[in-house]
């Protein structure tokens, strides 16, 4: 395979990170098993990868503390979590740690694959396709480079929260439907994915509070309008 696209996958359990490894490696990815928190901080450090998938309930640091390392070191490399837990809390608090994703065990490989691909094709866009910068308010959006700055400050985005802002920011002229964003951003519009894309407009929010003549508008129950 050309190109060929690393991951790091932190699963302690040697059963299935063995299986998961070798699906992933027969499909042409050069995938590197760690069994711990700490083993894969390490190797994240020393390496570069093209994405990351963690299992939450880990020995030694736990999938959400090895997100929050691997975010101060990169905020566009796509996070994975494996897990078991299926409250809406946890996997809220999972995207609060700067994570794309999902899956709650029992999982299908297919449906592994599949999510993997999403993100792995999504990563050229970002370097590209959107190169030109534009201005909201007092912000300067640089969606080639992930970043929402001003004069005094700079702020880089995760992959997922500048698609989501890039996205409003081409629909300004209009109320962007919520399943529009879903489908488009997440692929799903299912309830799951409407709480987690809450939380990333929250978050866009945040960024974008010290001008009051940008905001992101919530029409209730149809969606958000960019207003700049």
């Amino acid at each position: 395979m050309f190109d060929t696209k690393k991951i790091l996958l932190v699963e302690d359990d040697p059963s299935l990170g063995f299986v998961i490894k070798d699906n992933l490696t027969l499909k042409g990815y050069d995938v590197t098993l760690c069994k711990d928190g700490d083993e894969g901080e390490q190797s994240f450090l020393e390496n570069s990868y093209n994405l990351c998938i963690f299992d939450v309930m880990l020995p030694k640091k736990d999938g959400f503390s090895l997100a929050r390392s691997v975010r101060k070191k990169s905020t566009t490399v796509p996070i994975l979590f494996l897990t078991a837990k299926s409250m809406i809390e946890d996997k809220l608090a999972g995207f609060g740690t700067g994570a794309d994703d999902y899956i709650t065990k029992p999982f299908s490989l297919e449906e592994l694959l599949c999510r993997i691909e999403v993100f792995l094709r999504r990563a050229p866009l970002i370097s590209h396709i959107e190169q030109k910068i534009v201005f909201l308010g007092q912000y300067e959006f640089d969606f080639s480079n992930l970043t929402l700055k001003t004069r005094s400050a700079e702020k880089t985005l995760t992959q997922k929260e500048a698609e989501v802002l890039k996205l409003l920011y081409q629909n300004r002229e209009r109320v962007l439907k919520r399943e529009e964003i879903l489908k488009q951003v997440w692929g799903d519009d299912d309830y799951f994915m409407g709480r987690s894309m809450d939380v990333f407009i929250s978050k866009l929010r945040k960024y974008l509070k010290d001008d009051p003549s940008v905001q992101i508008v919530n029409y209730h129950g149809v969606g958000f309008k960019l207003e700049a």
